[in-house]
């Protein structure tokens, strides 16, 4: 085992590894800060909408933003709508019975241990 490591060692795997978890890190921190500012930026995109329609004045410090139970209600409502647009299923499996037929990833002959013949 340790001559594996001391092969990996001597061609910089340590470093490619130390470089390849960074970056799987640091990619991780920025989308967790991507996500926790996506909100913020569509508040601040509705505001601007509402403000150019004149629906919004621009005195008003009014939240835009929707509370966790309505949208858990919202959500629920969409998912129950598009639940009802599949059809019932029977629910009854059949299984037939089919003969045997030759398939060559079942055959013998292929077998795994089967080694081919060297020629000298």
């Amino acid at each position: 085992m340790t001559s594996v490591l001391d092969a990996i060692a001597s061609q910089g795997g340590w470093a490619v590894a130390i470089v390849g978890t960074v970056v799987v890190f640091l990619a991780l921190y920025f989308l967790s800060l991507l996500f926790k500012f996506i909100p913020y930026v569509m508040e601040l995109s509705l505001r601007y909408k509402l403000r150019k329609q004149g629906k919004l004045d621009i005195t008003s410090e009014k939240n835009l933003s929707i509370d966790g139970d309505t949208n858990a209600a919202i959500a629920m409502a969409i998912y129950m709508m598009l639940d009802d647009n599949h059809d019932e299923e029977s629910n009854i499996i059949t299984i037939k019975r089919l003969s045997r037929r030759y398939s060559p990833w079942s055959s013998k002959i292929y077998n795994v241990m089967n080694l081919p013949g060297r020629s000298i």
